[in-house]
């Protein structure tokens, strides 16, 4: 079985000369329209007409299920609007104060190989979040990104980024999402990602006076590193 470590020595072959566009929609975008438009630019990228997008977006609360949802983890369904989605993963929540970035990109182009790609995201995320001074953390047993908090108990670990993509065609839609300030409660409503033992934590709440300028900022520039050549 490939360690973590291995996924990331591979993950380097996701790199590529492509170019890539990059889209940032002010305000709150509905989900449903979301979902369509990166649907249709999936399929776009398949075909060689358009070339690979990286989305930014913030969403209204909502809660989504992905392929591994179990209906005994969504605690309050009457909260908030709850989207299927066919990204892989649990339940999660979207809403203000969130930065999701959906990923467009053509693996045919890169590598197909879908743990590799998870990896880079993962390592997108730690850069991301080490331009702030956080240390993110991943777990063999456990997608996203976490932070120790030490100060909150022994092994207190919270999440600060979660993960979950879909494949068509090879082309990636879905992505991540990085806590910048979202409501942190409005969590509460869901087990997220299946994981009790953890807390949920936002670069915020960690006492970091960032915007979401700013972790635009980062992400862009570490995609370049991570995934250009």
């Amino acid at each position: 079985m490939n360690t973590r470590a291995d996924i990331y020595k591979h993950a380097a072959k996701l790199a590529s000369s492509h170019h890539v566009r990059w889209r940032v929609s002010e305000g709150l975008t509905d989900y449903r329209d979301a979902v369509a438009e990166m649907e249709k630019e999936a399929g776009l990228i398949a075909a060689g007409e358009a070339e690979e997008l990286i989305w930014l977006v913030e969403h209204p609360p909502l809660y989504t299920a992905g392929t591994s949802a179990d209906t005994k983890d969504l605690l309050t369904p009457e909260r908030f609007d709850v989207f299927e989605t066919g990204r892989g993963g649990q339940y999660t929540y979207h809403g203000p104060g969130q930065r999701v970035a959906y990923v467009m990109l053509n693996l045919k182009q890169r590598t197909p190989d879908v743990r590799a790609f998870v990896g880079a995201l993962e390592q997108w995320i730690i850069a991301t979040l080490a331009d702030f001074n956080v240390v993110g953390e991943p777990r063999e047993d456990r997608v996203g990104v976490w932070v120790k908090r030490p100060e909150l108990g022994a092994g207190r670990e919270d999440k600060i980024a979660a993960i979950g993509i879909r494949l068509r065609r090879w082309v990636s839609f879905h992505g991540l999402a990085i806590n910048v300030e979202p409501e942190l409660e409005h969590f509460s409503g869901i087990v997220p990602c299946g994981v009790t033992d953890h807390g949920v934590t936002s670069l915020v709440d960690l006492g970091l006076p960032v915007t979401m300028e700013d972790v635009d900022v980062a992400l862009k520039r570490n995609f370049t590193e991570i995934f250009t050549t």
